[in-house]
Formats: structure tokens, sequence, C-alpha cells
């Protein structure tokens, strides 16, 4: 009976170690489980940054690209309003011109 007794006690020791060693071994694995999923949202987050650079790289392409063509539009604007300016300084110029010659040829009336 004592052997029934020793086998017994040594089972239930044998056990015990045995079911303290597996404990630690569960938690284990829920930090790798929580290593990928930190793993995982660093990536998210770097893939955010990297797309809001993107996006802000765009948009400031298209601010220039805007401004851009405000500057021509302006440019085109005020060289058409020099050349109109022009144009009427001459229309103004050949009509006086025209005025004189028109009073040279006519006759002067005898009062």
């Amino acid at each position: 009976m004592n052997k029934l007794i020793a086998t017994l006690i040594a089972g239930l020791f044998a056990t015990s170690v045995f079911a303290q060693t597996a404990a630690p071994a569960a938690p284990a694995a829920p930090a790798a489980a929580a290593t990928q999923a930190a793993k995982a949202d660093v990536k998210e987050k770097k893939a955010d940054v990297k797309a809001n650079a993107m996006e802000a790289k765009t948009a400031a392409k298209a601010d220039a690209k805007v401004a851009d063509a405000k500057a021509d539009a302006k440019e085109t604007k005020v060289k058409a309003h020099h050349k109109a300016v022009k144009a009427k300084t001459k229309a103004k110029a050949s009509a006086t011109e025209a005025k004189v010659d028109a009073k040279e040829a006519a006759p002067a009336a005898p009062k």
C-alpha cells in the first residue's frame, strides 16, 4: 500500500509540475498575437502616413499648376490689353490724320 500511495503522490506532483510549466506557455501565444497585431497597426499607420504624404504632394502639384495657369492667364490678359490700347491709339492717329487730310483737301469756303 505504501507503494500505491507513493505512486499516487508522485503522479500528483508530476501533474502539478506539468501544469505549472504549461501555464506560462499559454500567455506566450497571446503575446505573439499581440505582437503581430502591434506590427499590423504599425504597418497600417505607415500606410496612412504614406497615403497622406502622397495626397499632400498631389495637392501641392495641383496648386502649383493652378497658380501657373493663373499667371499665364494674367500675362495673356495684359498682352491683349496692350494690343488693344495700341490699336486704339493707332486708330485715333489715323482718324486725326484723316481729318487733317480732309481739311487740307477741302477748299476754304469764302465768307
